[in-house]
């Protein structure tokens, strides 16, 4: 590997290894590191999910979840996805508590759009929309104790 490409922020090789022996020493299953434009999460333990591209969407009734990170379509309206929590966490609808909501009903999200907090192991992970659309449910209540793949939001890519 070239000098340049070794020292590539959360992409560095040696930084990756230590956050494997971390993982492994820690008995963590999930890590998730950005650094400006990069972007890496780390999963142990069973199967391999596809890279973190866009939220988790529900799956119909029927089906088991297949923890897929694309969206799909909810069963109501074809152009509804369902955002899922990405992680185990506690809930935040705002920033602080005496803030107003990262958003509401009605409001319009781009994809960089941060739509909650989830709080793991005492940090504060804030959660991009990763879509764009209209904001049509709030699912999860504030403070509310959040399983990876629970549904927070409904959005509306149509609009």
């Amino acid at each position: 590997m070239a000098e340049s490409e070794s020292s590539g922020g959360v992409f560095d090789e040696q930084r990756f290894l230590r956050i494997v022996e971390l993982m492994k020493e820690h008995d963590l299953s999930e890590v998730e590191l950005r650094d400006s434009e990069q972007r890496i999460s780390i999963k142990r333990g069973g199967t391999p999910a596809a890279p973190l591209t866009a939220p988790s969407v529900a799956a119909p009734a029927s089906a088991p979840a297949a923890g897929s990170s694309q969206p799909a379509a909810a069963a109501e309206d074809p152009n509804v996805v369902v955002v899922k929590s990405p992680m185990v966490g506690t809930f935040y609808s705002k920033p602080n508590p005496k803030a107003a909501s990262f958003v509401k009903v009605g409001d319009h999200v781009d994809p960089e759009t941060t739509i909650c907090i989830i709080e793991a192991m005492k940090v504060f992970n804030e959660i991009p929309a990763e879509i764009s659309g209209k904001v049509v449910a709030v699912l999860a209540t504030d403070e509310e104790a959040v399983e990876f793949g629970k549904p927070l939001f409904k959005i509306d890519t149509s609009g």
